[in-house]
C-alpha cells in the first residue's frame, strides 16, 4: 500500500507499507460475506489514518497535549492510534444514527401518528418510508460534505485515483497525459459500494420490520411509552443485521465487477450516477501524485525485498520559527536562531534560506524550545555551551561562559604558547565552574592544569567535559587557595565579582538560573579578589602571571589590592577594561 502527497514546498512525498494479502488472512476471514465485513473495518481504519498522515505532511501540525504525551510515556500508547480509534467509532456511530436510528424515527412517528397507524399494510408503509428518508439523508449528506472545500480536494484526488487505475487497466503508460483522458468514475468504486449497502439496507430491513412484526417480537403499540421500546427494538435487531448489510453488499460488488454486460451496468448505474458527486475532475499535479503512489505499489510488488517508507514530512520554516517564539517567549532572536541551528545542522547563515524543516528536526526544536519557556537559558536548554572550539556540558550548578570569558582564556594560552616547550609548566584556573579555561588550556597547549572549585556538583561537570573531550586536566574540592599546592607558572581566575546589592538588577536569565555562589562577589564585589592576592605570593613562581576578569569600573580598586605586584590592565573587544595581568616586580 502506497500513499503519496505533495508537501506545501512542491515536493512529493511517499509512505509505503507491505500488507498482508487477502490469501495469506485467516481461512474465516477470507470466507464470502464475512470477508466484506473484514475489509469494510480494516479499510475504514486504514483510509481514517491515512486522510490523518496526508493532513499532517501538508502541514496540518497539532501540538501533542498533555494527556498525549501521558498516554505515551506511562502507557505507551500511541495517541494516534487512540485518535483513529476514536475517530471510526465516532463516524459509525455517525453513520448508524443518520442512515439507521434517524430514518428508524421518523418512520415511526409518521407511521403512528397519521391513518397507516391503522393499515393493514402498516409494515409494508413503514419500511417504504424508512427507504425513503435513508435515500434522502444519504443524497442530502452527500451533497453536503461537497460543499466543504477540503472535502471537494479530497473528491479531486478520488477522481485522480480512478482515472490512473483505469489507465493502467487499458495498458497505456502510466503519464498524466494519457490519465487526463480516462473517466473518473470506475465500477469497483467504494461510492458504488455505498449505494450497495443503502440498498441491502433497505431490503434487509424491511425484511426485519416484517420479521419483528409476523413473530409477535413487538409490543401493542397504543401506549406512548411503547411506541418509543418499538423503536429501539427495531433499532437494535437492525444494528445486528449491520454485518450482513456489509458482507451481501461487498460480494455483489466484487460479482459485478467481473462483467461488464448490459444486465450489470443497469444495475451498477446508480452507483456510478452517485459518483458524479464524489469524484472531482482532478488536476494535473493530482494526476502525478496519484501515478506516484500507483508506481510505488508496483515497484513493490516487482520487488519485494524493497523497504518500507515514511512520509518525509516538512515543516515550514517559518511556521517552525514563529512556534519557536511561542514556546519561549522570552527567548531573543538569536536563540530561536541558534535552537535551529541545533536541530538542522545548518548554519546560522543558511537558517533564512532555508524553505522548511523536517518534523523530526521540529520535535527537536520544540523540546530545546519548550525547556525555555520559563526563562531558562539557551545553554541550559541545549545542555551545553561552545567555548573556544569545545562543546562544553553546562547545568545550573556552572556559569554559562562569557565571551569575555574567552578573551581571557586566549589571553592565558598565548602566554603559555610564549614559554613553549611547555614541559613542567603548571597552570591553576580558580573558580573553575564548567572547566571551560583549563580544558581549553590543556587542550591548546598540552600543560598541565589543574582546576579548583568550592562546589561539587560543577567539579563533577568539569570532570565529565574533561572525559567528554578526552583533554587531561586535575580537578580539585577546595575554597580558593585551599585546594592548591606548590607553585603554577599561569593562574587565571574569573571570580565572582558582582557586589551583593547589584544581583538583584541582574537579568532574568542570570539572577533566576546561573549560580549564585558564582555571582555574588560580596559587598563591593572585591571579596574573591582580596583573598587571591593574600596567597599569591606563595602561589605564583618566578616569572608567573595571575591573569583575572574583572567586573566593570573594578580596574583600580583591583590594582590597588594587588600593589605589591605589577598590574596591567587590559580591555576586551567592546573597549571594557576587563582583565587584569598580574606578575612579581
Amino acid at each position: 500500500m502506497a500513499t503519496a502527497v505533495r508537501a506545501p514546498g512542491g515536493e512529493i512525498t511517499v509512505e509505503s507499507k507491505y500488507v498482508k494479502s487477502a490469501k495469506d488472512r485467516n481461512v474465516f476471514f477470507r470466507l464470502p460475506f464475512v470477508r466484506g465485513v473484514v475489509n469494510l473495518f480494516t479499510q475504514l481504519i486504514a483510509g481514517t489514518g491515512l486522510l490523518m498522515r496526508s493532513a499532517e505532511v501538508y502541514g496540518d501540525f497539532a501540538e501533542p497535549s498533555k494527556a498525549d504525551e501521558w498516554m505515551a510515556k506511562k502507557l505507551k500508547i500511541n495517541p494516534m492510534s487512540v485518535l483513529m480509534t476514536f475517530s471510526v467509532t465516532l463516524g459509525i456511530v455517525l453513520a448508524v444514527a443518520l442512515f439507521v436510528f434517524l430514518p428508524n424515527v421518523l418512520a415511526s412517528l409518521i407511521c403512528d401518528h397519521t391513518a397507516i397507524a391503522s393499515s393493514s399494510l402498516k409494515s409494508l408503509w413503514y419500511s417504504l418510508i424508512e427507504s425513503g428518508f435513508m435515500l434522502t439523508i444519504f443524497l442530502c449528506y452527500i451533497l453536503l460534505v461537497t460543499l466543504m472545500k477540503d472535502v471537494r480536494r479530497v473528491f479531486m484526488y478520488h477522481g485522480a485515483e480512478h482515472k490512473v487505475i483505469t489507465c493502467y487497466e487499458h495498458g497505456l503508460d502510466l503519464t498524466v497525459e494519457n490519465a487526463r483522458g480516462m473517466r473518473r468514475e470506475h465500477s469497483r468504486c467504494g461510492t458504488t459500494f455505498l449505494f450497495f449497502v443503502l440498498a441491502v439496507s433497505i431490503i434487509v430491513f424491511a425484511l426485519v420490520n416484517f420479521m419483528l412484526e409476523k413473530c409477535g417480537l413487538l409490543v401493542p403499540s397504543s401506549v406512548s411509552a411503547y411506541k418509543v421500546l418499538n423503536a429501539l427494538i427495531k433499532l437494535g435487531f437492525k444494528l445486528l443485521f449491520v454485518p450482513v448489510v456489509a458482507g451481501v453488499s461487498y460480494e455483489i460488488l466484487k460479482l459485478l465487477a467481473k462483467s461488464d454486460c448490459l444486465l450489470v451496468r443497469i444495475i451498477r448505474a446508480p452507483g456510478m450516477l452517485l459518483q458524479k458527486l464524489t469524484t472531482k475532475e482532478p488536476t494535473d499535479d493530482m494526476l502525478e501524485v496519484s501515478i506516484t503512489a500507483f508506481k510505488r505499489v508496483q515497484e513493490m510488488d516487482a520487488d519485494p525485498s524493497l523497504p518500507e517508507t515514511s512520509f518525509d514530512v516538512k515543516v515550514p520554516y517559518a511556521f517552525a520559527r514563529q512556534k519557536l517564539c511561542d514556546l519561549a517567549p522570552s527567548a531573543d532572536s538569536a536563540d530561536i536562531d541558534w535552537i535551529l541551528v541545533e536541530a538542522t545542522g545548518l548554519k546560522r547563515s543558511e537558517l533564512a534560506s532555508s524553505p522548511s524543516v523536517s518534523k523530526a528536526q521540529f520535535e527537536v526544536a520544540q523540546g530545546v524550545a519548550k525547556k525555555m519557556a520559563d526563562g531558562t537559558p539557551l545553554q541550559y536548554a541545549l545542555g551545553y555551551a561552545e567555548f573556544l572550539g569545545l562543546k562544553l556540558s553546562v547545568t545550573p550548578a556552572t556559569l554559562i561562559p562569557r565571551p569575555e570569558t574567552e578573551e581571557l582564556a586566549q589571553a592565558a594560552i598565548d602566554r603559555v604558547l610564549e614559554r613553549m616547550p611547555s614541559d613542567g609548566l603548571r597552570a591553576l584556573d580558580m573558580c573553575t565552574g564548567s572547566g571551560a579555561i583549563a580544558l581549553a588550556l590543556a587542550a591548546k597547549t598540552g600543560v598541565e592544569v589543574t582546576g579548583t572549585d568550592i562546589s561539587a556538583e560543577a567539579l563533577a561537570v568539569a570532570s565529565a567535559n574533561a572525559i567528554n573531550l578526552g583533554v587531561k586536566a586535575e580537578f580539585k574540592q577546595g575554597d580558593m587557595w585551599q585546594a592548591t599546592s606548590g607553585s603554577y607558572d599561569v593562574i587565571v581566575c574569573n571570580p565572582p565579582y558582582i557586589p551583593t546589592a547589584d544581583i538583584s538588577g541582574l537579568e532574568d536569565k542570570v539572577k533566576n538560573f546561573e549560580p549564585i555562589l558564582a555571582l555574588d562577589g560580596g559587598e563591593d564585589g572585591l571579596d574573591f579578589y582580596r583573598r587571591i592576592a593574600e596567597g599569591l605570593d606563595e602561589r605564583l613562581s618566578a616569572g608567573g602571571i595571575l591573569l583575572m576578569e574583572l567586573g566593570i569600573g573594578q580596574a583600580e580598586a583591583v590594582k590597588a589590592l594587588f600593589s605589591d605586584f605589577d598590574v596591567r590592565i587590559e580591555k576586551d573587544i567592546e573597549g571594557v577594561e576587563r582583565f587584569a595581568l598580574v606578575t612579581r616586580k
